[in-house]
């Protein structure tokens, strides 16, 4: 009997940034486990996360996670096809633990290693959202360290359209959070106080880009601290909700654009939201609307595989598997691995 034919079990570990993540995928759609052990209490008291003590975190939960995923799957090693893990992009000494596991697992059992791009698991984690998801499609990844336009033109091809030139949407998120006070992590605290605002209350401008599918946002994270100072200093009380409502739609509103526009120029008819500003329900609901015009849909994912997890990798990995794609057991970590 082939691997086609069979059922695939991929072991996936995630650990690039502040979550120690192991899972079990079945044939690249059936979640088996999804064990996280997340650290934002801890870095909460930072106000962002500390990268070494990040690291030292990951080294004391990898292991028990990975038992645990294994566990809750009711599968054993032998059992297990590869160990996919994220080798990049993020947090060098975070990638390091999680890589350095997986390499020890796979040389151990004899098991096939596939590295995997963190941000191509954030977009394949769309295929646990819609069981007939299938390229070609639109991807939108907007998180903390990247805001891009892709096209999935096959399980294994992948072509940038575009990218921010500066910030990223949840890093603008992020700061913006902690400079009005908010706890870390930022973007739900955002969008929360945002509920309870006038999100046409301040008109915040975004940058207008000459060549399409690009984003700036350091322009419009200026533009609010500058807001916020100059109302402090002239001693005017501060509507923090309309702040945030108002900051909010001019970064979905930036998204949305270029989503269209993209979609429009390419006739696809599906796109997919990936990473984890992808859970910002306004960003869902005006992007949703606005694909609906143009005749298109849009695919999110589950609120707990928007933000880092090992399912999205374990998923990325079975196709990489079926591609026959593995990787050296001197596989490194790169923190500036590139999407696309």
């Amino acid at each position: 009997m082939n691997k086609e034919q069979k059922d695939v079990y991929i072991l996936g570990i995630e650990s690039s940034c502040d979550e120690t993540a192991a899972a079990v995928v079945k044939n690249g759609r059936e979640v088996l486990s999804n064990i996280i052990s997340s650290q934002i209490v801890i870095h909460r008291k930072f106000g962002g996360v500390v990268p070494e003590i990040a690291s030292r975190k990951h080294i004391e939960n990898i292991m028990p996670v990975i038992d645990e995923a294994l566990s809750q799957a009711g599968v054993g090693m032998e059992q297990i096809d590869a160990v996919a893990v994220t080798y990049g992009p993020g947090l060098v000494g975070a990638l390091l633990v999680g890589l350095s596991a997986a390499k020890a697992l796979a040389w151990a059992t004899d098991k096939p290693l596939i590295g995997v791009n963190h941000l191509e698991g954030h977009v394949f984690a769309n295929f646990l959202a819609d069981s007939e998801l299938k390229p070609p499609f639109m991807a939108l990844v907007v998180s903390g360290g990247h805001t891009a336009l892709l096209k999935v033109t096959g399980y294994n091809s992948f072509e940038l359209l575009g990218q921010t030139r500066d910030d990223a949407a949840g890093e603008a998120f992020d700061k913006i959070a902690r400079v009005m006070g908010l706890p870390y992590p930022g973007g739900p605290e955002i969008e929360r106080l945002a509920l309870d605002g006038n999100d046409h209350a301040i008109d915040f401008p975004v940058a207008r880009l000459d060549k399409p599918y690009e984003f700036s946002f350091s322009g419009l994270k200026s533009a609010v601290i500058n807001y916020l100072h100059n109302q402090q200093q002239a001693g005017r009380e501060v509507n923090r909700s309309d702040v945030a409502a108002s900051f909010q739609r001019a970064v979905v509103d930036a998204l949305v654009k270029e989503a269209v526009h993209a979609m429009q120029h390419t006739g696809y008819n599906k796109i997919v939201l990936a990473g984890g500003v992808s859970a910002n329900k306004t960003l869902q609901n005006t992007l949703a609307k606005a694909m609906e015009e143009i005749g298109a849909q849009l695919v999110h994912p589950t609120p707990i595989l928007c933000t880092d997890n090992a399912v999205m990798i374990a998923c990325r990995g079975y196709f990489m598997y079926q591609a026959g794609s593995f990787s050296p057991l001197d596989l490194n970590a790169n923190p500036s691995l590139k999407l696309g």
